[in-house]
């Protein structure tokens, strides 16, 4: 005869025992580039097919605003905008390749994407003119701008002309036209230098956050950089200094991409960092994760699955947020609603 008590008790012992499984997350990238310093790409089947296999759900996609030359003087062609003393320069038609690969796209995979306009040079006065009249030569395809390269390490002792700011005027022009058409702005602003141990640049990022507050400012990696880790380790200043950041100016959003993942989000041992789970714990709504691949795709799902220590740290409603729907969020007001 069945015995209903002894099962419902076998059912409970086998419950208690069992391994606890892992949130089954689904991901936006919030910090793609579709190609590299070359303006090369693995193609968008790759592309795809790297989204599928690791549950990324919509990706953030841009181009890469500079080109890296190859010198007349060097033998053999750099793999990487660092490995020669060769420049970059300001490189327009980036926006042209990533708007020619979505075109291609049929409208199940297009609604995936969304393009942010990078190509213009941010030293420029024009640049505002510029970015308008991409807007409309494909109205309804840019949902963002950036990555805004200024700070940036190597990437500006290579690059031809001025040193960027975020605070220069020709890109305030680009703020007030973001504004505008209610597009966020992902912005690469290091914090500080190689060698400063204090927030050294922080002051451009906060006049430009402070003097436009109707603009969505997403912050790459929170002003990190592996250059920076490389020389400084670990930028002890930078928790206290998001912390402010976020409780100060509304418009700020903090793309949490791969440089931060180690030494901020986790420790040593894979371990989250408590001070950060409490600090997206208060703000979440105002982080999201991105890859920041460069025209290579492989490793992307590895690469946003290594988030989830950290996701698993934060309550379940905070870390879907974190891994997939801030960054939906953030888009235009049009946009994210069909999302």
């Amino acid at each position: 005869m069945f015995n209903l008590r002894k099962c419902l008790a076998a059912v409970c012992l086998v419950a208690s025992i069992a391994p606890v499984h892992a949130r089954d997350y689904h991901y936006s990238d919030a910090h793609l580039h579709y190609v590299d310093f070359f303006q090369e790409s693995d193609g968008m089947k790759r592309l795809l097919k790297a989204m599928d296999a690791g549950n990324i759900d919509h990706v953030m996609i841009s181009g890469i605003p500079v080109a890296k030359k190859w010198h007349e003087n060097e033998p053999k062609r750099p793999r990487y905008y660092a490995g020669d003393d060769a420049p970059v320069y300001w490189y327009s038609a980036t926006d042209v390749v990533v708007a020619a690969a979505l075109k291609k796209l049929d409208e199940q995979h297009r609604h995936r994407f969304h393009p942010f306009l990078s190509g213009f040079n941010p030293n420029d006065k024009n640049a505002d003119a510029h970015i308008r009249r991409m807007l409309e030569l494909d109205p309804g395809l840019w949902q963002g701008l950036g990555e805004i390269f200024t700070r940036h390490d190597d990437v500006t002792a290579l690059t031809e002309g001025d040193t960027p700011r975020a605070n220069n005027e020709a890109l305030t022009r680009v703020y007030h036209l973001a504004a505008e058409y209610d597009l966020p702005v992902m912005l690469h602003s290091n914090i500080t230098s190689k060698r400063e141990r204090n927030p050294l640049y922080l002051s451009e990022l906060e006049d430009a956050l402070r003097n436009h507050p109707h603009t969505r400012f997403i912050w790459a990696h929170a002003g990190t950089s592996m250059e920076l880790h490389r020389h400084q380790e670990k930028l002890e200043f930078l928790l206290p200094t998001v912390q402010r950041l976020l409780d100060d100016y509304p418009n700020l959003y903090i793309d949490l991409s791969w440089t931060m993942l180690r030494p901020y989000l986790l420790d040593e041992s894979d371990t989250p960092v408590q001070d950060w789970v409490s600090l997206v714990e208060k703000h979440p709504t105002r982080f999201m994760i991105g890859s920041d691949v460069v025209g290579r795709f492989e490793g992307l799902g590895d690469g946003m699955r290594a988030f989830d220590p950290f996701l698993d740290a934060l309550p379940e409603a905070v870390a879907k947020k974190v891994a997939r729907d801030n960054f939906l969020a953030v888009l235009p007001k049009k946009k994210a609603e069909k999302n």
